[in-house]
């Protein structure tokens, strides 16, 4: 992979995020000369990601949601996320297309990493969303909708699963796409 100290991007990972990412050439030396500022390391921490997320979310507890998306970026479990594994984070979740981020939408529900997703990791993903959920939009939430047992109750609902059975990750990035209400439960996004 490169020396992770080293100032300067190497062709490998360049061309490697070119061909992956849909961010130019200049993009990608930009963001690599920011990612150096930031992190002189040449690595983040779940410390520093954390630290970002609750930038993202002041007026929310954004700890346990980032926890589990720092786990779902760490592709390579060293504990810690290179230039790489940053930028193929931020691709996929801002440019990428739909089926992308479903694909890291499951990674981030399949909490123990097996392949698949069970409704108890569906309930821990709700939960920790939930905190991210400022408390004045609480009260504008559905009924069926306003805690998290309840969300993730109607999210597991949509994918046809009984209690204990687990779900694939084509089921579930087919369950999402064919409904609204799925794609929205899967992730809280702020009132405009």
């Amino acid at each position: 992979m490169g020396n992770a100290k080293s100032s300067a991007m190497s062709k490998e990972i360049l061309e490697d995020l070119k061909m992956n990412t849909k961010f130019s050439e200049t993009e990608l030396c930009q963001w690599y000369e920011n990612f150096q500022k930031q992190c002189p390391t040449g690595r983040i921490s779940p410390d520093d990601f954390e630290k970002i997320y609750d930038r993202f979310f002041p007026d929310s507890d954004a700890k346990t949601y980032a926890q589990h998306v720092f786990r779902s970026f760490d592709t390579n479990d060293d504990g810690t996320l290179d230039f790489k594994e940053y930028i193929i984070a931020l691709h996929m979740t801002s440019t990428g297309k739909t089926t992308r981020k479903l694909e890291w939408a499951f990674s981030l529900f399949d909490v123990d990493k097996n392949g698949y997703i069970t409704k108890s990791e569906v309930a821990e993903i709700c939960q920790a969303s939930f905190k991210l959920i400022p408390k004045e939009e609480l009260s504008k939430l559905p009924a069926d909708e306003n805690t998290p047992e309840k969300r993730a109750e109607k999210l597991w609902s949509y994918f046809d699963k009984g209690e204990n059975e687990r779900l694939a990750e084509g089921e579930f990035i087919q369950g999402v796409t064919e409904n609204e209400n799925a794609m929205r439960l899967i992730h809280y996004e702020p009132a405009p």
